[in-house]
């Protein structure tokens, strides 16, 4: 993936999304790029050519952040 393949919404382009591929992804399990047995970004990273392959246009990340859990991760507890 080069910065070509990067999509610069312009106002003419703002609802693109509206006919896009979205995948959500769970990074903690989507893939483990480092072999520590739990999925992180670089995972993700690793992943992103076979997701184009797919015909993905956009990513929607779940939370990933530290998070006491009481809301599925969106509850971020650390915001550094």
């Amino acid at each position: 993936m080069t910065n070509d393949d990067v999509l610069y919404v312009t106002k003419e382009s703002a609802e693109w999304w509206r006919q896009a591929v979205i995948y959500q992804i769970y990074p903690r399990s989507f893939a483990d790029g480092n072999g520590d047995g739990m999925g992180d970004l670089q995972g993700v990273t690793q992943r992103l050519e076979s997701l184009q392959e797919l015909g993905i246009d956009a990513i929607w990340f779940s939370p990933f952040f530290k998070s006491p859990q009481k809301d599925a991760g969106y509850d971020v507890s650390d915001y550094k």
